[in-house]
């Protein structure tokens, strides 16, 4: 084989260990996220990335079977050619045949070390991480060719590497775990907002929405005893004024034992001014859903979703009212404090503040 071959085979053997060392970590570091509404919108390239993310163990074991193979035939074709480059010139220069020898022998080692390390492993492997979407739709459909190409090998080394794997106790996976904990995904909103590629409140809703699911309804209702509520039948005069001074828009009636139900503001406001100071008669209470006291906030939510209800009672095993939840303090749970200005403002009617 002459110099000029043995070069020439040096960078084909560079371009093979760059896409054994790409691929391995395309598939490593790929989002399956990413690639899943790919596939379903009928991308051949990304349903066969899921193939290949789905069966890491054996991609991996391509990987460095290439890499190996690659590294040993680097070493063994393109050493001896820049070798004898080297050693002529060397000669040439009236250096001894022996010196000359060990001399071209370090340089070139040394170059194949560099190109291998630098243009075999390390610019690869950061063109991967880098963009591992993109890589492993592009390295998927050759890397799984390989795999058949190379079943019976790598399926023997994959079976003897599970095989000493289980020996020292540690389950083999086919697929890279791409589910993070709610620990972790905190963290990363918080680095998120740290670094200014996300908006504070983007990272605050967020953070709120992983503790939505550590609330129950009892940990969010309003307590029985702090509920503002009105009696049966009471004017439409009173029912108004604590509207202004509590700022709500519902009010709960309660005749002592039994929460009835409640009146919206604006089941109230169309009464005639004629019965400003009479009891509220003829207006159908509105109902309020029931809701255990242990559900987690989330079922409570699809629960009064479902029922169309804004209010629910919270109860206990025994039946119990413990308290009301409102859909308020739901929401709240999650986006933060809502301003309703209807609410704070206490509408009232112009003609019947003057009275």
């Amino acid at each position: 084989m002459s110099n000029w071959v043995g070069i020439f085979w040096l960078v084909i053997l560079l371009l093979g260990n760059a896409f054994f060392v790409a691929a391995e970590f395309a598939v490593m570091s790929a989002r399956r996220s990413q690639i899943e509404p790919l596939a379903d919108a009928g991308d051949k390239r990304a349903t066969r990335a899921l193939r290949a993310m789905e069966s890491v163990s054996v991609m991996l074991a391509v990987c460095q079977l290439g890499i190996t193979v690659c590294s040993l035939l680097i070493l063994n074709v393109a050493e001896p050619a820049i070798h004898h480059l080297l050693v002529v010139p060397l000669e040439a220069f009236g250096v001894p045949a022996g010196l000359a020898a060990s001399i071209a022998f370090i340089i070139a080692l040394l170059i194949v070390t560099f190109l291998h390390v630098t243009f075999g492993e390390m610019v690869p492997k950061n063109i991967s991480v880098s963009m591992a979407d993109k890589a492993v739709l592009l390295l998927s459909g050759p890397l799984l060719f390989l795999a058949k190409m190379v079943h019976p090998i790598v399926s023997t080394l994959n079976s003897i590497a599970n095989m000493f794997l289980r020996l020292m106790k540690v389950e083999p996976k086919d697929e890279v775990t791409s589910a993070f904990t709610a620990e972790e995904v905190k963290s990363i909103i918080a680095s998120s907002a740290l670094s200014g590629t996300m908006e504070a409140d983007d990272a605050v809703m967020l953070s709120k929405a992983l503790e939505f699911s550590n609330l129950t309804a009892q940990g969010t209702m309003v307590a029985r005893q702090a509920l503002v509520t009105l009696p049966p039948e009471p004017t439409v005069e009173k029912f108004e004024r604590t509207i202004g001074r509590t700022g709500f828009s519902r009010i709960v009636i309660s005749d002592g034992d039994e929460l009835l139900g409640y009146w919206h503001l604006k089941d109230v406001m169309g009464i005639p001014d004629s019965r400003y100071r009479e009891p509220i008669t003829g207006v159908k209470l509105r109902t309020m859903g029931v809701v255990q006291a242990d559900a987690e906030i989330e079922d409570a939510l699809e629960q009064m979703r479902a029922d169309g209800e804004h209010m629910a009672r919270v109860v206990d095993e025994s039946g119990s009212t413990l308290g009301v939840l409102f859909l308020e303090d739901v929401l709240e749970q999650l986006v933060g404090e809502i301003d309703d200005q209807n609410q704070k403002r206490g509408i009232r009617r112009e003609n019947r503040s003057a009275q």
